[in-house]
């Protein structure tokens, strides 16, 4: 998905694109793809305008566009975008944000 996102996510929304894994171990083995785990890492593409509060107000999202953020294995719902698995998920399905 390039920069110029053809989705734009609503609220509180993010557009996340996991992180691949090393395809060996530590030790020098292959992981074959049916015994890799999905990551559980990403790096969010898009970010929506916030989450609209009972008031009207809108409460901003806390992430950012390039931030590499962690999830639960089976957070958000997957979706192709130009021929790329992206997620899409709520703010509140994100753990934490990796510190670079």
């Amino acid at each position: 998905m390039s920069e110029n996102n053809k989705i734009r996510p609503l609220q509180d929304r993010l557009i996340v694109k996991r992180l691949e894994e090393d395809e060996k171990t530590v030790s020098g083995l292959y992981i074959p793809d049916t015994a890799k785990e999905k990551p559980q890492q990403g790096k969010v593409l898009a970010v929506g305008k916030g989450k609209v509060r009972e008031d009207g107000t809108i409460q901003p999202v806390d992430l950012a566009v390039g931030d590499v953020v962690l999830f639960g294995k089976y957070s958000g719902q997957e979706i192709k975008v130009d021929g790329d698995d992206v997620l899409i998920m709520r703010e509140d399905d994100v753990y934490g944000v990796v510190q670079q």
